[in-house]
C-alpha cells in the first residue's frame, strides 16, 4: 500500500510540475503577444493593459488603475501620462470630491481599444480555427476547470 501511495504521490509531483512549465509557457505567449500588440498599435506594453481595463468601465481612477495593474501609483501616473500625450485618455474632476481625478477614455481612446479588443479576439479565433471543434470544447472546459481551481486555491492561501 505505502508503494501506491508512494507512486500516487510521484504521479502527482510530476503532473504538477507539468503543469507549471505549461503554465510558465503560455504566460511567457502571453507576454510576447501583448509586446506584438503593443507595436501594432503604437503603445508600450504598460499603456495597451491600461487601456484594457476601460473595456467596461466609463471612469477610473488612479488608485483603481494601480491596484489592477498591481503596481505604485507613481508607475501608473507615468503610463497615464503616455496615455494623455497620445490623446487616448483625459482626466476629468470628480463632481463628489474634488481631491480625486477620473480618468476616462477619450473617442480616439475608446476606438482604439475597440480595434486592440477586436484584434486580439480575432487573434483568439485564428487560434481555435486550429483545433477541431471536440478539442475546441476540451480547452474551453479544461481552462474553465483550470480557473476554478486557480481561484479556490487562491481562496485559500489569503
Amino acid at each position: 500500500m505505502n508503494k501506491l501511495i508512494n507512486h500516487t504521490t510521484r504521479a502527482t509531483r510530476d503532473q504538477a510540475s507539468r503543469l507549471k512549465n505549461l503554465i510558465e509557457d503560455i504566460s511567457l505567449c502571453c507576454q510576447e503577444r501583448v509586446e506584438l500588440f503593443s507595436r501594432k498599435f503604437g503603445l508600450t506594453p504598460a499603456e495597451l493593459r491600461s487601456l484594457l481595463f476601460f473595456k467596461n468601465e466609463r471612469y477610473l481612477t488612479l488608485t483603481t488603475l494601480a491596484q489592477r495593474s498591481e503596481v505604485a501609483k507613481s508607475r501608473v501616473n507615468k503610463i497615464l501620462e503616455g496615455l494623455l500625450k497620445k490623446k487616448l485618455i483625459e482626466r476629468l474632476d470628480d463632481p463628489k470630491d474634488s481631491r480625486v481625478k477620473l480618468i476616462s477614455l477619450t473617442p480616439a481612446g475608446q476606438k482604439k481599444t475597440k480595434e486592440v479588443d477586436e484584434y486580439m479576439t480575432d487573434m483568439h479565433h485564428s487560434l481555435f480555427l486550429t483545433l477541431n471543434l471536440e478539442d475546441r470544447k476540451t480547452v474551453l472546459s479544461a481552462l474553465e476547470l483550470l480557473r476554478t481551481s486557480m481561484d479556490a486555491v487562491k481562496k485559500r492561501l489569503e
